[in-house]
């Protein structure tokens, strides 16, 4: 049973010139709305976390813990689902928990029914000083833990920006110079970003596996990041950091930012080469050896539970990928190819059919529109589906918002074009200025969900009906 409402649902069915289109269009969102549904936060936490009396399951009954032999019961984390997940964990746990602090989303405290655990609002995506205090509650509870003691982390999206705490003797004005230096001026991977920022910080790069040891410590992690690398989300926090000291200076000189950066980060990052401050665990890391990194939810998972549903309303399914990556306009001129395939050929599944796919595209911005990589990848695959009847696209962030805009993604079909030209709009033209939410907006086919609370990133649904 799927419980994410869609809130203009009836209207993205009425815009449907005929019946086929409308059918397909039902399912394309039925079926986005079970993927959402199959990531909620308090499903994955209480997916992977039983509690069959005194003794506690953890994933796949391979890890468990007779609570008896345990010490205090603690819980920790940050990230715009941990709030969700906090919640779930308190049900599991009941009485048996001692004690937690999580920072979460700032303007949601009030949304999460919590005793025990503490939640802290705190600013995203831009850090704020309620994310440093809160971030400095959580290594108060994590110091004096003992070997018997057990750590529950709760990690999701937005976990690096709501868990900030520099280094000692750097400012957080310091890091975000540094982390806009390498976004805004320079190529540099998400990998390099991440080698600097981890070497400017106290808990991420493994660093609060390394406060909570020599307590067992379970990281549940709800992945926002394609192909789900531990090190990434949230800037991996509870995973070994395989980069050092050296790898962060060399990313800089690299990109001749090294002369630029402020002088607090100079000093510590040089400190770090002569070895006078310690490097983040790496793997092999002895702290490791009592921690386990658990993925409660990802793309995949998501895009499993779209392709049961339309199973459910008789289509054959394929799950193409969640792994998707590149240019949005590129990618939704794919699935559009895809979309016409089926329709000439019956490959690579035969109608009725339903292919899924999930990851995450980007924008390269040249226009001074709104929208976001859903409504440009959707508004793409309009150019080329013109005329196929009973043939939809629909893509959503999971997070239910898409971009810089109130809407979650859009939908279009084989006579999205023809409205758009009948009311006097060049999809082509909306498309160049990177436009796509005004384009939807003025066709009323923009999704509207709302923030859902979780997120793992992109979901999108080809249906071909006939």
């Amino acid at each position: 049973m799927v419980s994410l409402r869609i809130l203009n649902e009836e209207e993205l069915l009425r815009n449907a010139v005929d019946l086929s289109d409308k059918e397909a269009r039902y399912i394309a969102l039925e079926a986005l709305k079970a993927g959402v549904d199959a990531v909620d936060p308090r499903n994955a936490v209480k997916n992977f976390v039983r509690s069959d009396g005194y003794v506690l399951k953890i994933g796949n009954e391979d890890l468990s813990f007779n609570l008896n032999g345990v010490g205090r019961v603690v819980v920790v984390g940050g990230g715009k689902a941990s709030g969700a997940m906090a919640e779930a964990l308190e049900e599991v746990l009941d009485d048996r928990l001692d004690a937690g602090f999580v920072n979460v989303l700032k303007g949601t405290g009030a949304d999460f029914k919590v005793r025990r655990v503490q939640l802290n609002e705190a600013g995203h995506p831009i850090p704020d000083e309620a994310g440093l205090e809160g971030s400095r509650k959580i290594i108060e509870l994590l110091q004096g833990l003992h070997e018997s003691d057990l750590v529950f982390c709760l990690i999701s999206g937005g976990g690096s920006a709501l868990m900030p705490l520099p280094a000692e003797g750097i400012s957080l004005q310091d890091k975000k110079n540094v982390t806009n230096m390498l976004v805004n001026r320079s190529p540099a991977t998400i990998e390099e970003i991440n080698a600097v920022r981890k070497h400017l910080s106290v808990l991420k790069g493994g660093q609060l596996a390394r406060l909570a040891y020599p307590a067992t410590l379970i990281s549940l992690i709800l992945s926002d990041i394609v192909g789900d690398p531990l090190g990434s989300i949230a800037s991996g926090p509870t995973a070994p950091d395989p980069t050092t000291f050296n790898d962060a200076v060399a990313v800089l000189k690299r990109y001749n930012l090294w002369a630029d950066v402020p002088e607090p980060v100079h000093k510590r990052l040089e400190a770090g080469l002569r070895g006078d401050i310690p490097e983040t665990p790496k793997p092999g890391d002895k702290v490791f050896d009592k921690t386990h990194n658990i993925i409660v939810g990802n793309n995949r998972l998501a895009a499993s539970a779209a392709c049961r549903e339309a199973q459910k309303h008789g289509l054959h399914t394929l799950l193409l990928s969640s792994l998707i990556e590149g240019e949005a306009r590129h990618v939704g001129t794919a699935y559009a190819g895809i979309a016409k395939e089926v329709v000439a050929s019956g490959h690579p599944v035969q109608k009725p059919a339903a292919i899924i796919a999930g990851g995450e595209t980007t924008v390269t911005v040249t226009g001074e529109g709104r929208g976001g990589r859903n409504q440009e990848l959707t508004l793409s695959a309009a150019l080329k589906m013109i005329g196929l009847k009973g043939a939809v696209i629909a893509s959503i962030g999971t997070d239910g918002l898409d971009g810089p805009t109130d809407a979650a993604g859009a939908v279009v079909d084989g006579q999205t074009f023809n409205r758009a030209r009948c009311m006097g709009l060049n999809p082509l033209d909306y498309l160049k200025k990177n436009d796509s939410y005004t384009f939807f907006k003025k066709l009323n086919d923009n999704i509207i969900t709302g923030p859902t609370k979780t997120n793992v990133n992109d979901l999108a649904v080809i249906v071909v009906l006939r």
